[in-house]
């Protein structure tokens, strides 16, 4: 199953996603910075604020496999995300999403 795993925070800690989002509805995004579609995390942090209470949850996790639109560090990310787009919902690690290193999370 996709949620029963760990994957590691933005700020580097584990997280165990069948504990978080337990009993939640969740959205898995990829995202990058440097991207055209970067203003998706306006409408993410809005949907996220609109549905947040009735048990939606969203996971992103940044990747820069797609013309190195994500070159940034963790805090760099953090960073851009907060203050751009007041991003509140869960960001993640950056992975890889395709290829031979493909994160599991994206393989299931």
């Amino acid at each position: 199953m996709v949620l029963e795993r760990s994957m590691q925070s933005l700020s580097g800690d584990a997280v165990q996603l069948n504990e978080q989002y337990k009993d939640k509805v969740v959205l898995v995004v990829n995202v990058a910075s440097a991207c055209g579609l970067t203003p998706q995390y306006e409408g993410l942090e809005a949907l996220y604020k609109e549905k947040q209470a009735d048990g939606l949850a969203i996971a992103a996790f940044p990747c820069n496999q797609f013309g190195a639109q994500e070159p940034g560090s963790a805090e760099e990310i953090q960073n851009f995300c907060s203050s751009n787009y007041g991003v509140t919902f869960d960001l993640f690690a950056k992975i890889e999403v395709n290829g031979d290193d493909a994160c599991d999370l994206y393989k299931d």
